[in-house]
């Protein structure tokens, strides 16, 4: 099942096989994932895709790539990953540099907010943030995310500050 939605600038959809090489600029850039990890590789990235996939087929929700209306160009991924407990999502949201500083990401983040609340499953949203990276830590507060602390996190081997929001 494919699922998309707009904001005035944007189209948020569901990730395709098409979309690796966009994607790359993304996940596979340094810089964008300087906080996140790290750069990805292509082969991962392509199971991510595939993943993503069955994810918005199975439980109705994903991360999508955003693209600008007035160019049809891949800007940029937002959405969710499945969290730890069944009735959470993790919102997450990479843009590929060039887009920094436009209110792109809020933008996005806002719809995929609007656009999860018909999945009645899903009754809260978290996410984190590297202290170091404020930009991030300002979309999540725009979009009305509130700091729920510090948290440790395996993936990143590091704590990060930690936000929430009761869809309820």
């Amino acid at each position: 099942m494919n699922s998309h939605f707009e904001t005035g600038r944007l189209l948020l959809r569901t990730i395709q096989p098409d979309d690796l090489d966009a994607i790359f600029q993304i996940w596979g850039s340094a810089e964008v994932m300087k906080y996140c990890g790290g750069a990805s590789t292509k082969s991962r990235i392509q199971r991510s895709i595939e993943f993503y996939q069955r994810l918005q087929a199975e439980k109705g929700y994903s991360v999508y790539t955003v693209l600008r209306k007035d160019t049809s160009g891949i800007i940029g991924v937002c959405g969710f990953n499945p969290a730890e407990n069944e009735h959470e999502a993790e919102l997450l949201c990479h843009f590929n540099q060039y887009y920094w500083g436009k209110g792109y990401a809020a933008e996005a983040a806002a719809a995929c907010l609007t656009n999860i609340r018909n999945n009645h499953t899903i009754k809260k949203i978290i996410a984190a943030v590297d202290p170091e990276n404020p930009a991030s830590v300002k979309i999540l507060t725009k979009i009305g995310m509130t700091t729920a602390g510090m948290k440790w996190f395996e993936d990143t081997q590091q704590e990060e500050l930690y936000f929430k929001l009761d869809l309820t």
